[in-house]
């Protein structure tokens, strides 16, 4: 199994599937998640969150929330 993201806004699910890896903007810098990342949980900056789906690179602009790293899935709650 792969990573599994689920992004979440006020408004909608934005994304929710399987991936490769993902970019996100934290507060102390960008990362990068992929399998089996350790749990984390973090803060997100203003910023491009940058995933990749079988191969393919897709963006999504944020202006901030959270992110949550637990066995391989990784769920953002985002303002847009």
């Amino acid at each position: 199994m792969n990573l599994q993201l689920k992004i979440v806004s006020p408004v909608k699910v934005e994304f929710e599937g399987e991936i490769e890896s993902v970019l996100v903007p934290g507060t102390m810098g960008s990362f990068l998640i992929l399998k089996d990342h350790a749990p984390i949980i973090s803060s997100l900056e203003k910023g491009k969150v940058e995933y990749v789906v079988k191969g393919v690179a897709n963006q999504l602009m944020i202006d901030g929330g959270f992110v949550e790293v637990q066995k391989n899935v990784v769920r953002m709650c985002v303002e847009l």
